[in-house]
């Protein structure tokens, strides 16, 4: 197989022993986890996720450090379980959603100083902790390597990639100032690898690391979807010292074969009618045993139809399918709780459709 590429800067640290790290982060990237009935039907519209697995994201490699072979989330890694301790399990479970639904790939002025990590999404926060102990990947600087970023859900877009400037301390709040002010490589729509809802599903491309960069530093990548203005963020800690993508700080990548966000389910019910139209509201459920962060629903509209107007959510529309992202405000759901979205549909006919497929996001 071949070996793991990527990039940072600052001290000069040991390098522990990379064979065993470089052989359980392949095991990890390579085992699938089962897709969360994510069918992307060509022209259906759905929701992007995901995150950087090569050099990895602090999500991803916590992720990885503390999953067990029950699922549960044990973190062995200090900064991992600093985390934890900030923001609780759920964000492990979900590693592939450090998004803004409104970011519209702004960065500098909208994302706040200190939260560069977790975009400035509080459901991430524990990830913004400043620490120089956070499982790393190991680069060589001004080398051509591999990038790989997570397709959990697929979207076109643009990807950015930046590197912290020469002096950075990974103990201090990461700020912009501390950001190159220009990224080293831009992505311009990279092609989609495997399926989606799979750690194995990915954007790839090739790119030059930064030269002159030495120890400790973060790659930070931006991706801007192209067909709405949500936007990913992310952190991944790297250093530059003529490594070959080799990942330390892990201490057990565990199993990812295990079931990440647990499931949700969506019902829909006509509440009004008239000739031409009619209103409908849409009952989400966490129906899984762990929280999640958001959920995505999905159906195709009966021809002739149209939503007119849509509360409570983010929607995405292609043709006669649509596709509804919670707002900032109702994503997060504990075991057994709900929420509702409504909608008001031109067009004659009404909708027989009760249950509408759900997705954990």
């Amino acid at each position: 197989m071949t070996r793991r590429q990527l990039s940072s800067h600052l001290p000069r640290l040991p390098r522990p022993t990379r064979g065993r790290a470089l052989f359980l982060a392949l095991l990890a990237l390579l085992t699938t986890v089962p897709a969360l009935a994510l069918i992307l039907a060509a022209g259906a519209p759905a929701q992007a996720h995901g995150t950087p697995m090569k050099p990895g994201s602090r999500t991803f490699l916590c992720w990885q450090d503390a999953l067990t072979d029950t699922g549960e989330i044990k973190p062995v890694n200090p900064a991992c379980k600093a985390a934890q301790q900030v923001s609780g399990t759920t964000p492990f479970y979900n590693w592939f959603s450090v998004l803004r639904s409104d970011g519209a790939g702004r960065t500098r002025g909208f994302v706040p100083d200190g939260s560069l990590c977790s975009g400035g999404n509080p459901n991430f926060t524990g990830f913004d902790l400043p620490r120089d102990d956070w499982p790393v990947t190991h680069l060589t600087s001004g080398a051509t390597v591999d990038f790989s970023y997570n397709a959990w859900a697929a979207h076109p877009g643009w990807f950015y990639v930046y590197v912290t400037k020469d002096g950075y301390d990974p103990t201090q709040p990461l700020t912009w100032d501390d950001m190159e002010d220009t990224p080293f490589l831009t992505v311009d729509h990279p092609p989609l690898n495997g399926t989606p809802g799979t750690v194995a599903a990915n954007y790839s491309w090739t790119g030059q690391l930064p030269a002159g960069k030495t120890g400790r530093h973060i790659i930070y990548m931006v991706w801007q979807r192209s067909d709405s203005t949500e936007t990913f963020y992310s952190c991944s800690d790297v250093v530059f010292d003529g490594g070959n993508g080799e990942v330390t700080g892990i201490h057990d990548p565990g199993s990812p074969t295990q079931p990440p966000p647990g499931t949700c389910t969506a019902t829909r019910t006509t509440t009004n009618s008239w000739p031409g139209g009619y209103q409908s509201e849409v009952t989400v459920t966490n129906s899984g045993d762990v929280a999640m962060l958001g959920w995505m629903v999905d159906w195709t509209l009966p021809g002739g139809q149209s939503v007119a107007s849509l509360w409570n959510g983010n929607a995405t529309y292609s043709g006669q399918g649509v596709m509804v992202h919670n707002a900032d405000w109702n994503g997060s759901l504990s075991p057994g709780q709900s929420t509702t979205f409504g909608y008001v549909v031109q067009g004659d006919g009404g909708d027989s459709a009760t249950g509408l497929p759900c997705q954990v996001g």
